[in-house]
């Protein structure tokens, strides 16, 4: 979320997706693993609809500055505002928009109240949830999600070291260690399959609305640790996809 427009463009993709454009106000959105921007609290009150924001730690950038930039190419599109530039601080900032940022990932999902969120939404943020609480963090949305709501995900499946599959070289006992896992490229390597069925399990329907693929398999099948050697190549060749949930 570096820059506004990439920041809206993400934002409308998930929103349009959604089928929500034209009916976020009085809304509630959340977005799971913003990084270090809570630029989207900021987008979803100018469609006058408040935000939640969650993430497994404090990792937004103290600048204003960059806020402010996104609060004005909101106005050039026309779009209503808050006015921030008497803001100065990230909690100035929520506040003016509404909005909650919630730091303790699957424990902070737990505290917010059943059936209040309209839109989830996240992007390329599911493959870092740790293996261990996938199911957990999936049924808590599911929990929270008001009846007719919506999910909307973009699913990386590259690897985070060279946009590949070299994660998949490394044993679980190795990978899920406490090493691997804070090591700033940790992905649970849930597969496509695997996935959609975490999804089901925790009692959403699943729509796939794009499938992307390597056109070759970026890692040959003997590099891989024994636990994905027996993968069919045509799971293997998925490195993206993006779902609906309902």
């Amino acid at each position: 979320m570096d820059t506004s427009e990439y920041a809206i463009h993400v934002f409308h993709s998930h929103v349009e997706r959604s089928g929500l454009k034209n009916y976020l106000s009085g809304k509630t959105v959340l977005e799971l693993g913003p990084g270090d921007s809570v630029s989207s609290a900021i987008i979803a009150a100018a469609y006058g609809a408040r935000a939640i924001i969650v993430d497994a730690g404090r990792f937004v950038r103290n600048e204003t500055a960059p806020y402010l930039d996104l609060e004005h190419a909101l106005a050039e599109k026309g779009l209503l505002h808050t006015d921030l530039s008497g803001c100065r601080d990230i909690e100035e900032i929520l506040n003016s928009c509404g909005a909650k940022y919630l730091t303790d990932g699957l424990g902070s999902l737990k505290k917010i109240e059943d059936e209040s969120v309209d839109l989830i939404f996240s992007q390329a943020v599911l493959e870092h949830v740790r293996r261990h609480e996938f199911l957990e963090t999936m049924q808590e949305c599911r929990r929270i999600l008001r009846p007719g709501g919506i999910c909307s995900h973009q699913v990386d499946l590259r690897d985070h070291l060279g946009c590949g599959l070299n994660n998949l070289r490394f044993s679980e006992g190795v990978w899920e260690s406490e090493f691997f896992a804070k090591s700033g490229f940790y992905t649970n390597r849930i597969q496509y399959s695997q996935m959609l069925n975490i999804f089901r399990q925790a009692d959403f329907q699943a729509q796939v609305t794009e499938v992307r693929r390597w056109e070759a398999l970026p890692i040959r099948r003997n590099h891989l640790s024994k636990e994905f050697g027996s993968l069919p190549e045509e799971e293997l060749n998925i490195s993206g996809f993006d779902v609906l949930l309902r």
